[in-house]
């Protein structure tokens, strides 16, 4: 028996022995119903009104499919609405001018929330109006503050949320920041980092032990890896997101481009069933990635101009199939070289604060590493779903120490393969570049060999500068000099 069967029967039977008790035949007693006393009739009512509810929100959900919550994420050029809904729902919508309106018709819907908790302001949604259509419909109808356009989809459920409707409203060109019109720089120029803090808005990411969600770790240490590539003389960060909304994944690597960056570094905070998995990786794109990327690249080569090498490099505009699947992948080639190296870079020093999933840079598709003329790594800071990894990633001063070991692997592969047209490179051929630390304290899991790649030394040469007959005779804490 179903529980709306159940519930149905139940209600019944109260109220056919409620009217329907008679005296006992042998007493003046009365129906049980009744003689149990006041407080089990107000328990009984109770249980009555719950099931009636109950029962009523049921019938409800069977005829009508629900809009349950809604959700809204303002990002630098839209408006995301996100409507959970019941069940997969048709809708249609069109706009309306003199006052300027969108209107959205779901079929065979009913609201069950609010839109009353929703925050309107820096957004082109004035108000939000709901009401009946045909009987049948739900019409939602967002009053509008300025002329936008629209686009809407449906998503299926995921690990977090059911089946949604989801309705980005996009900023008029006379909203959108105006794009800062740089002259041609003079003389020498900064590298250009741009940071990626992964998912955002209505993409989570992995749920954290304990609670909290990967995006605001990522973006956590994406700011501070940003304010200290700021502080950096002859740095500029630029970060991809700014703030809780998502970004198409090749709009991310898109973003890079805009701002002629010399590296990608996308970061992330992995998830896995089995709380036991721990440690952080650093990835780079795959071959067979890369492969399939050149592919698709090609398929866009008339409306890819300048991709390799940004403004002066090579177009692909007016070169054949052949010619341009051949720079394609030389291009991806020397890409990937370098993305493998600063990985390298980055994955030791993240060595010294946290334990490593993986003590070699690792590679897949990942989408956000597919640019052929940008240098791109993703970093997994651990994982969330592990208890211990959690709490520290969810620390202030873990996200700092994070975001330095980052900034540290960065900066040394730059000080040793820096663009020829930066500050960095000239400071490194006038000889006024400082590389190296003068001293460095041995820290759990180092090896000689890999001190010695961080800083871009032989081992001969740290072995002598510190008379060490064997790379083994090195302890932790121990202080090495290192030779500049």
């Amino acid at each position: 028996m179903s529980q709306r069967t159940g519930i149905v029967r139940r209600v019944l039977d109260l109220l056919s022995a409620a009217f329907t008790s008679k005296k006992s035949s042998s007493s003046n007693e009365v129906d049980p119903v009744f003689s149990v006393g006041r407080r089990r009739v107000v328990k009984q009512l109770s249980i009555l009104a719950v099931g009636i509810a109950s029962l009523k929100a049921q019938v409800a959900e069977a005829v009508y499919k629900l809009i349950k919550n809604v959700r809204l994420w303002r990002s630098p050029d839209k408006t995301r609405l996100v409507f959970d809904v019941s069940d997969a729902v048709e809708h249609n919508k069109f706009h309306l001018s003199n006052p300027s309106r969108l209107v959205i018709d779901v079929d065979g819907a009913r609201l069950s929330g609010s839109f009353n908790s929703l925050q309107l302001k820096g957004t082109p949604i004035q108000k939000i109006r709901h009401g009946a259509r045909n009987q049948n419909d739900l019409r939602i109808v967002l009053d509008l503050s300025e002329k936008v356009s629209s686009e809407s989809f449906l998503l299926k459920p995921n690990a977090t949320y059911g089946h949604r409707l989801v309705v980005d409203l996009f900023d008029d060109e006379g909203r959108k920041p105006k794009p800062v019109v740089k002259q041609k720089p003079v003389g020498y120029r900064d590298i250009v980092v741009a940071i990626d803090a992964g998912h955002g808005g209505e993409d989570p990411g992995a749920i954290g032990y304990g609670g909290g969600y990967e995006k605001h770790v990522t973006l956590a240490i994406a700011k501070e890896l940003a304010a200290l590539l700021g502080r950096e003389k002859g740095f500029r960060p630029v970060l991809v997101r700014t703030g809780d909304y998502y970004i198409d994944l090749r709009r991310r690597t898109q973003i890079a481009r805009d701002n002629k960056a010399d590296l990608f570094i996308s970061i992330h905070a992995d998830g896995f069933k089995d709380r036991r998995a721990k440690g952080a990786s650093v990835f780079a794109l795959s071959r067979s990635g890369a492969t399939s990327e050149t592919a698709r690249w090609l398929a866009q080569k008339e409306n890819a101009s300048d991709q390799i090498g940004g403004e002066g490099g090579i177009s692909l505009g007016d070169k054949d199939d052949v010619l341009a699947g051949v720079l394609l992948d030389l291009s991806m080639t020397s890409t990937l070289s370098s993305s493998l190296e600063v990985g390298n870079k980055v994955l030791a020093n993240m060595g010294g604060i946290n334990q490593l999933h993986k003590k070699q840079v690792e590679q897949a598709g990942f989408v956000v590493l597919k640019s052929p003329d940008i240098p791109s790594i993703l970093v997994e800071t651990g994982f969330i779903t592990n208890p211990e990894e959690a709490r520290k990633l969810k620390s202030r001063s873990h996200q700092k120490a994070m975001a330095k070991a980052i900034f540290n692997g960065t900066k040394s592969w730059f000080y040793k393969k820096p663009p020829p047209d930066t500050l960095v490179a000239k400071w490194k051929q006038d000889g006024t570049l400082k590389t190296r630390p003068s001293r460095y304290v041995i820290k759990p899991g180092d090896t000689l060999s890999e001190i010695a790649d961080q800083f871009d030394i032989s081992m001969n040469d740290l072995k002598r500068a510190n008379r060490l007959s064997s790379a083994n005779n090195i302890r932790v804490g121990q202080v090495l000099v290192i030779p500049n």
